[in-house]
């Protein structure tokens, strides 16, 4: 999220709403970094009640076996430790005090990491950490016209709360080295689906990565273009790695497709769901919660203090 006070991108000033919308790396301690936003509701936590509509939505959103992607991280997080963005001794204090990285990540900052990814409910929250700094600090020109550009650069959660690195101020990575390579086209191809994709905690586009998720799924589309992911390739990535961060959102919105539109969601188009319509905050609101609370009995109610996101 930005600090201005424009209604339009939702956002707040200085780093009062930072805890609940930044993610640290895995190991960061959680009680600062709260990166989530929904989850969906436990299961029993209606008891007595079936919502199959609802579990079968869950499974085709957030498959158990997970989301075999087509992306790979390559050399890019070894890459960012090389140019100090991520400071392995900060890392490693940290992750002293905190819970273990996932199997497939532990050497993730010495050595490449050639094999897609296979994105689970177990690794997705790591996966919004590691994607974050590549999306924050990844070179582009078309960069230029971000618009995190400009006097709140360094207020955003997507640069302030990048404290990882060698600097004091994260907003100085923004833009500052070649992470990923693409060629012109591959960049192009990029921004395009970031300015046409959005993400459910903001009204915001991927290319306005305010927050954590924004950077992360930039990244996502960067590190896919450059692996010769096509448009449409790249707006499947970007749905599935979407549901993982934000089930409840998807979970309601394959909901939507499956009652109001009568469409299942192995069917349903990425580009469009990713859109404005059915991606950003605002938006799905109105097409999405709105008609689906007035059908009973089809989402269970979440357990009480039940926590959020990915």
């Amino acid at each position: 999220m930005d600090i201005s006070s424009s209604p339009q991108r939702r956002t707040r000033r200085g780093f009062i709403g930072l805890a609940a919308a930044v993610a640290a790396l895995p190991w960061i301690d959680r009680a600062v970094a709260g990166s989530s936003f929904d989850l969906p509701p436990a299961p029993g936590s209606s008891p007595g009640k079936a919502y199959p509509l609802y579990e079968a939505a869950s499974a085709a959103v957030i498959p158990s076996a997970g989301h075999q992607s087509r992306v790979a991280l390559g050399d890019s997080i070894v890459r960012l430790v090389r140019h100090g963005i991520i400071d392995r001794g900060k890392v490693f204090a940290l992750r002293l005090r905190t819970e273990k990285m996932p199997d497939e990540l532990s050497h993730v900052l010495s050595d490449p990491a050639d094999a897609p990814i296979r994105l689970t409910r177990e690794n997705a929250s790591s996966y919004v950490d590691l994607l974050w700094p590549i999306g924050l600090a990844n070179r582009m020109t078309g960069n230029n016209a971000s618009p995190l550009f400009g006097g709140s650069l360094s207020g955003y959660a997507s640069t302030a709360g990048w404290t990882l690195g060698d600097r004091d101020e994260g907003s100085s990575y923004f833009n500052s080295v070649p992470i990923v390579d693409m060629t012109s086209d591959q960049e192009a191809l990029a921004i395009g689906v970031a300015q046409s994709t959005f993400r459910p905690c903001c009204d915001n586009s991927t290319f306005f990565q305010d927050c954590n998720h924004g950077s992360a799924l930039l990244a996502v589309l960067q590190l896919g273009a450059a692996q010769g992911l096509d448009e449409a390739e790249l707006y499947r990535e970007a749905l599935a790695f979407n549901c993982f961060w934000f089930p409840d959102s998807y979970i309601r919105t394959a909901l939507y497709f499956k009652i109001l539109r009568r469409t299942e969601w192995r069917d349903v188009d990425p580009k469009e769901v990713m859109g404005a319509q059915y991606s950003a905050q605002s938006a799905w609101q109105q097409t999405v919660q709105v008609p689906l609370q007035a059908i009973p009995d089809l989402i269970p109610e979440p357990e009480s203090g039940a926590d959020c996101g990915a």
